[in-house]
C-alpha cells in the first residue's frame, strides 16, 4: 500500500512538472526590484523626459521614438513604470510609486513642428548618454544647452537651398540653363515671402498660397514672354518653374512620420499631421489655380508638354542628388547627414528607374523607391548615428509628384469640356496615389530594415566581446 502511495506521488510529481512548464503559477508573484527614488528626484527626471520628448516631437521624431525616449530616460534613473501620452500637440508623463500614493503627471504642450535634425540628433546622443550612465545634473545642463542651440545655418543659406531644390527638378527634367535660373529666383522670391509672412505669424496654409501664386507669377511671365517672340523664351516649358516649385512646396510634408505614427498606433498624432499635410498641399492648388486663373484672363496659357519630361540618366540622378542634398539643408541636417541623404535620394530615383522598366507603374515604382531607400536609410543611419527619418525624409523628395499635380490644376483650369475635366481629376488622384505610396514604401522600409538592424548589431557586438 505504502509502495503505490509512493508511486502515484511521484506520478503527481511528473505530472505537475509537466504542467509547470505550460501553466504559470497564479500564486507566484511576477515583482521586479525597483529603485528608491524620492519625489524631488522623481519630478528632475520627469521633467528631463517631457522637456525632451517635446523637443524631439517638434524637430521632426516620430511619436513612437519620442515615446520610447521618455521611458528610457526615465528607466535610467529608477523612475518607473512610466505611462507616456503623445498626441500631435501635446504629451502627457505619469509615474505612480506605490497603489497608495497619488500619481505624479506633467503635460507639455508641443509647438508649432520646426524640423531641426542637427538638434534631433544631438537628443538622440543624449538619451543614449542617459542610459549609459550620465548623472541628473549633466543631463539636464547638456539638453539645456541643446535646446538653446540656434539653427545650423543663416536663413540667407536655407532660402539658397531652397532655391536649389527647384534647380535639382530643372535639372533631372533636362531644362535649360535660362529657365534653370528663373525657376531658382522664383523659388528664392517665393522663400523670402513666406518667411516674411511666418514673421509676421500669419499662418502657413495662407503662405502656401502666396508662395504659389509667386512662381506662377514667374511662370506665367515667361510663357508671355515667349508667346512675345523673345528669342531665348520662345519654347521654353515654364511649366517646370511650377513644377519645381511645387515640390519644394510640399518637401516639408511629414509624410513618412505620419504613415509611421499610424502604423505604430499613434492615430491622434497620424491624424494631426495627415491634416497638416491636406492643408498644405490644399494651399498650394489653391496659389496655382488662382495665379492660373488670372493669367488665363489676361490671355496667358502655360503650355504643358503631353509626356512627363525628363532629362537623361545623369542629369536625372544628378538632380535627385541635388534635391536631397537641398532638403537636408534646408531640414538644418549636419554635413555627414547631408551626405547621407544625397546618397539615398540618387538609390531612391533608382529604384523608381527599375520600377518604371519592369513596367510597374509611377506609383508602385515610387514605393519601390522609398522602400529601398528607408530600407537602406535605416541601417546606414544607426551606424553613423544620425536619424533615419531624417535621410528618409529628404531622400524620397525627388519622387514627389510635382509635374503631375501641376498638370492636373492645368487641365481642371482649361477645363472646356468634361473629358478635360475627367482628365485633370485623373492626374491628381495619380499624384495623390503616388504620395499614398511614398508613404507605404519609406513605413515597409523602416518596419522591415528595423530587425535586420538589432540583429546586425548583436552580431557585431557579440564579436567584439570575443576579441
Amino acid at each position: 500500500m505504502a509502495a503505490d502511495d509512493r508511486m502515484s506521488e511521484r506520478r503527481r510529481g511528473i505530472v505537475d512538472r509537466i504542467l509547470g512548464v505550460v501553466r504559470a503559477d497564479p500564486e507566484l508573484p511576477h515583482t521586479e526590484m525597483l529603485m528608491v527614488v524620492d519625489r524631488a528626484m522623481a519630478l528632475r527626471v520627469l521633467d528631463l523626459a517631457v522637456r525632451v520628448a517635446e523637443s524631439m516631437l517638434t524637430t521632426g521624431a516620430s511619436a513612437n521614438d519620442v515615446t520610447l525616449a521618455c521611458s528610457r530616460i526615465a528607466g535610467a534613473y529608477g523612475v518607473r513604470p512610466l505611462h507616456v501620452d503623445v498626441t500631435f500637440n501635446s504629451i502627457t508623463i505619469s509615474w505612480q510609486r506605490t497603489v497608495d500614493r497619488e500619481p505624479t503627471t506633467l503635460l507639455r504642450v508641443v509647438r508649432a513642428p520646426a524640423p531641426d535634425h542637427a538638434k534631433l540628433q544631438r537628443l538622440q546622443a543624449l538619451v543614449a548618454d542617459v542610459e549609459a550612465g550620465m548623472p541628473l545634473d549633466d543631463a539636464i545642463a547638456t539638453f539645456d544647452r541643446t535646446r538653446r542651440t540656434a539653427f545650423s545655418y543663416r536663413p540667407i543659406a536655407v532660402v539658397a537651398a531652397q532655391g536649389l531644390v527647384t534647380v535639382g527638378v530643372c535639372i533631372f527634367m533636362g531644362a535649360s540653363a535660362l529657365l534653370t535660373v528663373i525657376a531658382f529666383a522664383a523659388a528664392v522670391l517665393a522663400a523670402v515671402v513666406q518667411r516674411s509672412m511666418a514673421r509676421a505669424r500669419i499662418p502657413f496654409f495662407f503662405s502656401q498660397v502666396v508662395g504659389a501664386l509667386v512662381v506662377t507669377a514667374a511662370a506665367a511671365a515667361t510663357a508671355a514672354a515667349g508667346d512675345a517672340g523673345w528669342g531665348p523664351f520662345v519654347e521654353m516649358r515654364a511649366s517646370l518653374i511650377v513644377a519645381g516649385s511645387i515640390v519644394l512646396m510640399l518637401s516639408g510634408m511629414s509624410v513618412v512620420a505620419a504613415a509611421q505614427d499610424a502604423i505604430d498606433g499613434f492615430s491622434l498624432t497620424a491624424q494631426g499631421r495627415v491634416m497638416e499635410i491636406a492643408l498644405s498641399t490644399v494651399g498650394v492648388a489653391a496659389g496655382v489655380l488662382g495665379g492660373l486663373h488670372l493669367a488665363s484672363l489676361v490671355g496667358i496659357a502655360i503650355p504643358i508638354a503631353t509626356a512627363f519630361p525628363l532629362g537623361s540618366i545623369a542629369q536625372q540622378i544628378g538632380g535627385s542628388v541635388l534635391i536631397a542634398a537641398a532638403v537636408a539643408i534646408v531640414f538644418g541636417s549636419t554635413l555627414r547627414t547631408i551626405l547621407l541623404s544625397a546618397s539615398l535620394g540618387a538609390l531612391a530615383w533608382a529604384g523608381w528607374l527599375v520600377g518604371m522598366s519592369l513596367g510597374l507603374g509611377s506609383p508602385v515604382s515610387s514605393a519601390l523607391g522609398a522602400l529601398v531607400t528607408s530600407f537602406a536609410g535605416i541601417l546606414v543611419a544607426h551606424r553613423l548615428h544620425v536619424p533615419s527619418i531624417a535621410v528618409t525624409t529628404a531622400a524620397i523628395v525627388p519622387l514627389v509628384p510635382g509635374y503631375a499635380v501641376f498638370s492636373g490644376l492645368v487641365a481642371l483650369v482649361d477645363s472646356e469640356s468634361t473629358t478635360t475635366l475627367v482628365a485633370g481629376v485623373v492626374q491628381l488622384a495619380g499624384a495623390a496615389a503616388i504620395g499614398l505610396a511614398l508613404a507605404a514604401g519609406a513605413s515597409l522600409g523602416l518596419l522591415a530594415g528595423a530587425p535586420v538592424r538589432d540583429t546586425v548589431e548583436s552580431v557585431v557586438r557579440g564579436r567584439a566581446r570575443l576579441r
